[in-house]
């Protein structure tokens, strides 16, 4: 019986330590793939609002076009046979009017659905956009939650939560585009390019003491 109760218990906690480590891989891979899942639907957003875009122009194109075959036949078809010699003269000039209309009403169609999806994507950024935005301007490391506030008071409309916000920090680490830093049981993000600059001043700050002392 003594020689049994050491090694169950030596098993249980092999079984421990190995289900801790699946669960905390498990955590890892949702937060991982959850900011992949949330961009991708920022993705599908601005395909989604192309294609509106595209269908429209198609309509406007197509909506004027119409028109002017239809006027043309109607206009061969009233032409009596004794007109039809003087007639035909001045209907290359009115093709050639029409045309030129049809074409600035097109372009005009065209330029304003593309103005409007020029503007649309300039003014809403992705929230991965935004979070990396965010990072970049800040000297030092911010956590999740500080991150969602200042979004959500720059960006109300938008209803940016926490929990999204450190999915997309996560997925953030993961692509070698951020990095994770703890202060006890906090948990702090900044770019990579400011975690390096601010390990290159630090040893000219440590430096500065010892230069005095001398």
């Amino acid at each position: 019986m003594s020689e049994t109760t050491p090694t169950t218990t030596e098993l249980t906690s092999q079984y421990i330590a190995q289900v801790a480590s699946d669960l905390e891989r498990n955590a890892k891979d949702q937060e991982r793939l959850g900011a992949e899942i949330a961009a991708l639907q920022d993705q599908l957003l601005a395909l989604q609002h192309d294609h509106t875009v595209l269908v429209n122009m198609q309509k406007a194109l197509g909506a004027t076009a119409a028109p002017t075959e239809a006027a043309t036949a109607s206009e061969d078809a009233a032409v009596p046979a004794p007109r039809q010699e003087k007639a035909a003269k001045s209907e290359t000039g009115k093709q050639a009017r029409v045309k030129k209309a049809g074409a600035a009403q097109v372009s005009k169609a065209a330029k304003k659905p593309a103005a409007k999806a020029a503007t649309a994507k300039s003014a809403k950024p992705t929230l991965v956009e935004l979070i990396r935005g965010h990072l970049t301007g800040q000297s030092e490391p911010r956590s999740a939650a500080e991150i969602a506030t200042t979004l959500s008071q720059a960006h109300p409309e938008r209803g940016i939560k926490t929990t999204v916000v450190r999915t997309t920090l996560e997925g953030l680490v993961a692509k070698s585009h951020a990095q994770r830093t703890k202060q006890g049981s906090s948990v702090f993000y900044t770019t990579a390019d400011a975690l390096a600059q601010a390990e290159a001043e630090a040893p000219a700050h440590e430096a500065q003491p010892a230069q005095a002392d001398r």
